[in-house]
């Protein structure tokens, strides 16, 4: 795992084993877009898509508003979120779901 500095964090996709850097101010959806893998959908960048489902595994972080439509409050204490709505507060592990999955997991050799 890479490690975090001072206005950033490891941010690591358990379902492919990526590491990348997320900077504190930066949604992990954006650093993700950020490794430039073809197939990331990104789709709204505001919460109300769903596109960008993700579970955090391990790790702290806040977040922004998100659509009950597409992340119940069920789902947020299981650490669910929208990658486009998340800030890491700490290094994360994350697992994609939904379409991300499709789209993440497809690229890994």
């Amino acid at each position: 795992m890479m490690s975090s500095t001072e206005t950033g964090y490891a941010v690591t996709i358990d379902d492919t084993g990526e590491s990348f850097y997320c900077g504190a101010e930066q949604t992990v959806l954006n650093a993700m877009v950020g490794l430039g893998r073809k197939g990331i959908p990104s789709g709204c960048h505001g919460g109300g898509c769903g596109i960008c489902k993700i579970q955090v595994a391990a790790g702290d972080y806040t977040h922004l508003p998100m659509s009950v439509a597409h992340v119940s409050v069920h789902e947020r204490l299981e650490r669910f979120a929208l990658a486009c709505r998340v800030f890491p507060r700490s290094d994360l592990e994350l697992k994609v779901v939904g379409q991300m999955r499709k789209a993440v997991v497809r690229y890994v050799s």
